[in-house]
């Protein structure tokens, strides 16, 4: 069965880069992920003053969920991230509902459809807007070898001057098993801008990942990612671990 390890769509503050599957804790149980990445080479020119920007940076946040009710769960995230100086800054937290109705029985193949919604507070040094809300949904399917989800994300400021104008930033994942509780594929993540007004394209960020999905005692979802415009991060590095 293709893993389910892989949830960001691209965002200003890049601290959970991750396409959401069908992955949901079941009512009264509790999960814990640590979202890392590095860029080794990025965009080092802020976009707005005192803007910390990606460049040499590391981020590492925890999330926690919870298992609601059937079909439902919601969860929390903590990022930390570290300038290429070395400085450190906690970013502000981030808090979501997840809502997935359509599911294959466990460990049965099929479809799976749902949404996910995030309303962040972040720090302006990493979103000028700071107040922001993310409506994720969520489309796949889960076969005995592979595993396709597709994110058609939509973003919007709840403050500042674009307040309320959505933006489109979907992600894809495609995945195969290779092997026992392993997994390869690929995940890309754009950013289009302005969802009525979309960004010329050498002003979209579009970013391609090879990944490689392990299940052991531990989850864990490792990265490699190229840009592929100029507007994009050269490279990014990214890991998460399920406990």
């Amino acid at each position: 069965m293709a893993l389910a390890a892989a949830s960001c769509a691209w965002a200003a503050l890049p601290d959970e880069i991750q396409v959401y599957t069908d992955d949901l804790e079941a009512p009264g149980e509790r999960g814990v992920e640590l979202h890392i990445n590095t860029t080794p080479s990025g965009r080092s020119t802020p976009d707005y003053p005192g803007e910390v920007t990606p460049h040499h940076g590391l981020r590492i946040t925890p999330e926690l969920s919870w298992g609601l009710a059937p079909n439902w769960d919601w969860g929390f995230y903590l990022p930390l991230v570290r300038n290429a100086e070395g400085t450190w800054y906690f970013a502000g937290p981030k808090l979501r509902l997840k809502w997935l109705p359509l599911l294959p029985a466990a460990g049965a193949t099929g479809y799976f459809a749902g949404v996910n919604v995030e309303a962040a507070f972040v720090d302006e040094r990493f979103v000028q807007a700071q107040r922001t809300l993310e409506i994720r949904p969520i489309l796949g399917w889960r076969g005995s070898k592979w595993l396709v989800s597709f994110n058609p994300t939509m973003g919007a400021d709840l403050a500042g001057e674009e307040r309320g104008v959505l933006t489109f930033h979907p992600s894809l994942k495609v995945a195969r098993d290779v092997g026992e509780r392993t997994a390869v594929g690929l995940e890309y993540y754009a950013d289009f801008g302005r969802l009525s007004d979309p960004l010329p394209r050498d002003e979209q960020s579009h970013t391609l990942f090879a990944v490689i999905d392990l299940e052991r005692k531990l989850g864990l979802n490792l990265g490699v990612g190229y840009g592929l415009t100029s507007a994009t991060d050269r490279w990014t590095l990214k890991a998460i671990v399920s406990f």
